[in-house]
C-alpha cells in the first residue's frame, strides 16, 4: 500500500493505492493519528487506487472518523469502486461516512 499526503486548503487529502487489509491498515491507522494529534481537523480519503477492503481497513476508517469528530472535525471518502461500495453499503458504513465521486465533490462539500 502506498499512501500520498497532500493539502487542499484546509483539507488534508489522502490518496491511498493497493489493499487495505490486516497487512497493511497499520500504515493508514499510523498515517491518520499523526495527522489528527498534529492538528488536521478536515481529512478526505480518495480510494481511487484502492482495489480491495476488508474488516481490518474498515476499522482504521471508523477510528479515524471517531477521532476526527472528537475534535469537531470531519472525514469524507471518495472515488470508492464499485464492488468495494457493497461492502460499506453491507456493513452500515455508508450511513457514517459521507461518500463522494471525487475529490472536487469531497472537497465542496467540506463546511466553511
Amino acid at each position: 500500500m502506498h499512501i500520498d499526503v497532500t493539502t487542499a486548503g484546509p483539507v488534508t487529502v489522502l490518496k491511498i493505492d493497493g489493499r487495505l487489509d490486516s497487512n497493511t491498515s497499520k500504515e493508514l491507522e499510523d498515517t491518520v493519528m499523526g495527522l489528527v494529534t498534529s492538528g488536521t481537523t478536515r481529512l478526505l480519503m480518495d480510494f481511487g487506487g484502492v482495489d480491495y477492503i476488508n474488516s481490518s481497513g474498515l476499522r482504521v476508517l471508523l477510528m479515524a472518523f471517531q477521532h476526527l469528530k472528537k475534535g469537531g472535525g470531519a472525514l469524507h471518502l471518495c472515488d470508492i469502486k464499485d464492488y468495494m461500495r457493497e461492502v460499506f453499503e453491507i456493513s452500515g458504513y455508508n450511513e457514517i461516512f459521507p461518500i463522494f465521486a471525487g475529490q472536487p465533490e469531497a472537497l465542496a462539500a467540506f463546511p466553511g
